[in-house]
């Protein structure tokens, strides 16, 4: 742990925070040119969880936020002497609902870091805001490739993940679909998304490029319940395999009506990690049994995992919801270790956090043992080990039990 005394600063005018003039009689700190966050001797430190916590789609968002929570308990509720206050706020999983919460954590000046968003929609709708407040937010599960794009805009100066990029997510589904499963036409299906639709445009650039051919490309919207029309769109076209890669609610509709449509009674159908929930298998019913969901590859995780699972079914009551519940712990292990780098302890307890060098250090994390890997971040914000697997739902999943027990691709 590195904790700077005030007394040492004092002697080194160079390295402190803009607008703070509390501390020991006689001693301004220096300054931060993104600012800095005074965290009181007696009053927590404050980090704030943004994701979708409600609707058709909530599984996602609150396995997240276990994740999270299991993190600060084995912290022992503490850092730098001082309380932890994990809060929440529900993004809803678009991008108004992602503006409206970004906008209410920029105006909080007592939040020090952030987890989330969930999707990448909320993120798109959210962190102009939370980067102009100079805070930094680590997403555990919004994947769209543009979100940490070496040449995005400065508006994502604030964003990270412990994600992966969903460059590696497409690839490996179009991998497996033309290498493992030997099918050669495809469909596409998105709703809209920032997710789905690049998630689906990677898969299907990666799978022409593997000698594959698209036959349709269509969307839905995410409040869609009548497939009918465009699953006829699709079977007309011919597919082999129907690639979904959207989120609960739409997806089972899909799944579930996709057999009775003719055409498509013997297409493969394949969903993505926004779908890898018991409440798909749910929605979706007797039709999910067979179909493929690509995911974080949980076999690949570190020895930890196992130590982790216990623990998140303690609180959450049930084995994990979602895909990005060790994403989210190791969000929250990346944020500790930066407050611990560049916090300064008063005399009296207070903590003086700044924004830049906060962001500064999360940006420099490096080889940071996590449940999901080995962390280090890019200069664009990716943290994360892009590891990839596909799993097939089984009468075992169908009739109640989760997660699928082993991913059939990759088998090593």
């Amino acid at each position: 742990m590195k904790l700077r005394k005030l007394g040492a600063i004092a002697a080194i005018g160079a390295i402190a925070f803009a607008g703070c003039t509390t501390g020991p009689a006689g001693f301004t700190p220096p300054a931060d040119e993104l600012g800095v966050i005074t965290v009181g001797p007696n009053d927590p430190v404050h980090l704030a969880y943004w994701g979708v916590l409600s609707g058709g789609d909530a599984s996602l968002g609150q396995d997240s936020l276990y994740g999270a929570q299991v993190a600060v308990d084995d912290k022992g509720g503490k850092i730098l002497d001082h309380n932890i206050n994990l809060t929440s706020e529900d993004a809803q999983c678009t991008v108004d609902g992602g503006a409206a919460a970004g906008a209410k954590l920029a105006a909080d000046n007592t939040i020090v870091a952030l987890i989330g968003s969930a999707c990448s929609d909320e993120t798109v709708g959210g962190i102009k805001a939370i980067s102009d407040a100079g805070l930094t937010t680590v997403s555990p599960s919004a994947t769209r490739p543009a979100l940490t794009a070496p040449d995005r805009a400065a508006d994502y100066a604030g964003f990270t993940r412990t994600a992966h990029s969903d460059a590696f997510q497409g690839q490996a589904v179009a991998e497996f679909v033309f290498n493992e499963l030997k099918l050669t036409k495809a469909a596409t299906i998105h709703d809209g998304s920032a997710y789905a639709e690049a998630l689906q445009q990677v898969f299907a650039d990666e799978f022409t490029a593997l000698g594959g051919e698209i036959v349709i490309q269509e969307q839905v919207g995410k409040d869609t319940t009548d497939m009918t029309p465009v699953l006829t769109r699709v079977a007309g076209a011919g597919p082999e395999v129907v690639y979904f890669p959207i989120f609960v609610q739409a997806g089972g509709y899909i799944a579930a009506q996709a057999k009775d449509v003719p055409g498509l009674a013997n297409a493969a159908l394949i969903g993505s990690d926004g779908m890898f929930t018991p409440d798909f298998v749910e929605a979706a019913g007797p039709a999910a049994e067979g179909m493929y969901l690509s995911s974080p590859n949980f076999s690949a995780f570190q020895a930890g995992y196992a130590d982790f699972l216990p623990k998140y079914e303690a609180k959450a009551g049930s084995a994990p919801l979602s895909a990005f519940h060790a994403h989210s712990y190791d969000a929250f292990n990346i944020i500790y270790a930066a407050i611990e780098k560049v916090a300064v302890k008063g005399s009296d307890g207070t903590l003086y956090i700044g924004k830049k060098a906060l962001r500064d250090a999360i940006y420099a994390t490096k080889d940071l043992q996590g449940l999901t890997g080995v962390l280090s971040c890019s200069a664009s914000g990716d943290c994360g080990a892009p590891l990839i697997a596909l799993y097939q739902i089984t009468a075992r999943e169908v009739g109640g039990e989760w997660p699928p027990e082993a991913p059939v691709w990759p088998t090593e």
